[in-house]
């Protein structure tokens, strides 16, 4: 009512009656300034309420969203752990092998290389369904927060629908993007530790150091995990950053000062009444 009753006031300066009205700039800006920074006021509690709302229904999206990135990263921990046990190559009898026969030698490196294809495979096979879920649990939960949000939006239903579709659809090719990088980290992976056991000293008989060799699998390992572990904290991060975006687009937060008023001398009275019926 009170937005109403200001550009019921304004009204008069357009058109033909705008002509009838006695010319003072100086005054007319005062007023204007005057006017404006009342309804300003007023709004201000509104926006500033609308803001919270929003903002906290944002965050309810980040903490439902928090469980899937936690299990990627468990998942992660868990199956580095399990290839570390798999690939362990310092024991009595590994060094006897090593250190025996050029066929001894070779027959382990060989069977250790096969190790390593088959359970970066099983990771990967293991892994594809946490990030399924990431994927499914995106679009679930950020049309729960459609519906939890419209409430308290000032935006139009139209302009709430199109923010929180651009928002599923990317954190959704930001997960799969995160799918597929770690996917790539697992490929690297398994080509370096396939080349580390290729082990031109087998071929001599002689020159493989098996505590050396174990550090660099530990060493691989530990790479890989540190790798898969900064892209799981960049797409957390992303998420942040889209939804505060999101927050700023359909409630942004009060202004503190008025955004018309340094401008009211620069421009007619046309495009201030165009700025303040905006």
């Amino acid at each position: 009512n009170n937005m109403n009753k200001f550009l019921e006031k304004l009204g008069p300066l357009s058109g033909s009656e705008a002509s009838r009205l006695p010319r003072d700039p100086v005054g007319m800006r005062q007023q204007l300034q005057e006017e404006l920074e009342e309804v300003r006021a007023r709004l201000q509690p509104y926006m500033a309420e609308a803001h919270e709302l929003v903002g906290w229904n944002l965050e309810g999206l980040r903490q439902q969203l928090k469980p899937y990135t936690m299990d990627l990263m468990q998942q992660v921990a868990l199956r580095v752990q399990e290839l570390q046990e798999k690939l362990r190559v310092v024991g009595e009898d590994t060094k006897a092998q090593l250190l025996g026969g050029v066929g001894e030698a070779r027959a382990l490196l060989q069977e250790l290389q096969s190790s390593v294809v088959h359970h970066t495979g099983r990771f990967k096979e293991l892994f594809h369904p946490y990030a399924e879920s990431l994927v499914s649990g995106i679009g679930r939960h950020v049309q729960e927060l459609h519906r939890s949000v419209a409430p308290h939006a000032p935006a139009s239903p139209a302009r709430l629908s199109r923010c929180v579709q651009v928002l599923s659809r990317k954190l959704t090719l930001k997960a799969k993007a995160l799918h597929a990088g770690i996917q790539q980290n697992l490929d690297q992976l398994r080509e370096e530790l396939s080349r580390a056991f290729a082990g031109t000293g087998a071929e001599q008989g002689a020159g493989l150091d098996p505590q050396m060799l174990s550090e660099e699998v530990r060493q691989r390992l530990q790479a890989f995990r540190q790798d898969t572990y900064l892209q799981i904290a960049a797409f957390t991060r992303a998420i942040d950053q889209e939804t505060e975006e999101v927050q700023q687009q359909l409630a942004p937060p009060p202004p503190g000062h008025s955004a018309f008023t340094p401008e009211f001398g620069q421009m007619d009275s046309d495009k201030a009444l165009s700025k303040l019926q905006a």
